[in-house]
């Protein structure tokens, strides 16, 4: 049986490939589990400089939750009575929504079908999404009488603002590609058959870029977002001091002055 999530460094990039494409990359325990270590490894690896999140197949980046396993877990429950089914997003959801959005390095999502539920979660965890033209968007959990998870309720909102996000969670629908990037859910269309090339070039360029500027500014962002204009300031300062200290910052520097192209070295 194939791992249900693929890890691979080359090049200073972690392509992290969810790969249950015969369920549509539904999220079993195991794809979990796997997601969850694949994502803190990326975090922790110094040579890793940038994550690229991708899917298997062509129907579908991620379906959310794998309802076959929720529904056999449930009934378990009601047997046992030790409702243990919905601790998986504490214990699952959670850590890998946390993994994503505190990564210190830029994350792409390269959507190439179906996000829905979880699967949406996944793509608006990350800095950058780029999608397939045929791709397409479902919040899901009001569809399934559950509220929002895997971030959802705080990532849409800051995304599409409160009302769209509102009414995208009462009213779950599939959005298309389009109308998810005129509202601001997603950055950039490509056509399905240049996705996967698209996206590992543009992840490849963040990779090869200043990660110590990168990481702050995705620090300054998160954190302007609950603070004061002047609690904001005061941590772009702290933020600017450090990466001005940076060997980035040097080589950037003698670059400009050498009129060459720099070569950073991520530290």
């Amino acid at each position: 049986m194939a791992d249900a999530v693929l890890y691979e460094v080359s090049d200073g990039l972690a392509t992290i490939t969810l790969n249950r494409p015969e369920a549509m990359n539904a999220m079993n325990t195991e794809a979990k589990v796997a997601l969850r270590d694949a994502v803190q490894a990326a975090a922790a690896d110094e040579d890793v400089r940038a994550v690229l999140l991708t899917a298997a197949g062509d129907r579908a980046f991620c379906v959310g939750q794998d309802l076959k396993e929720h529904i056999g877990s449930l009934m378990a429950d009601r047997e046992d009575g030790q409702g243990r089914t919905m601790n998986t997003v504490r214990e699952h959801y959670n850590p890998i929504v946390r993994a994503l959005t505190k990564m210190p390095k830029p994350v792409v999502a390269a959507v190439n079908g179906v996000a829905a539920g979880a699967g949406f979660g996944f793509a608006l965890c990350a800095d950058y999404r780029i999608v397939a033209d045929t791709a397409s968007f479902n919040t899901s959990f009001a569809g399934v009488a559950l509220t929002a998870d895997s971030g959802v309720s705080w990532t849409l909102p800051r995304l599409v603002g409160p009302g769209r996000a509102t009414d995208l969670l009462l009213f779950p629908r599939t959005i298309s590609a389009q109308e998810a990037f005129e509202i601001g859910a997603v950055n950039k269309i490509v056509p399905a058959a240049e996705l996967a090339e698209t996206a590992r070039r543009l992840a490849l360029l963040l990779a090869s870029g200043p990660t110590v500027a990168y990481a702050a500014l995705k620090e300054s962002v998160a954190y302007a977002a609950d603070h004061s204009l002047d609690e904001a300031l005061d941590k772009e300062d702290e933020l600017q001091a450090r990466a001005g200290v940076s060997e980035d910052h040097a080589i950037a520097v003698q670059a400009f002055i050498s009129k060459e192209k720099p070569k950073y070295l991520g530290r």
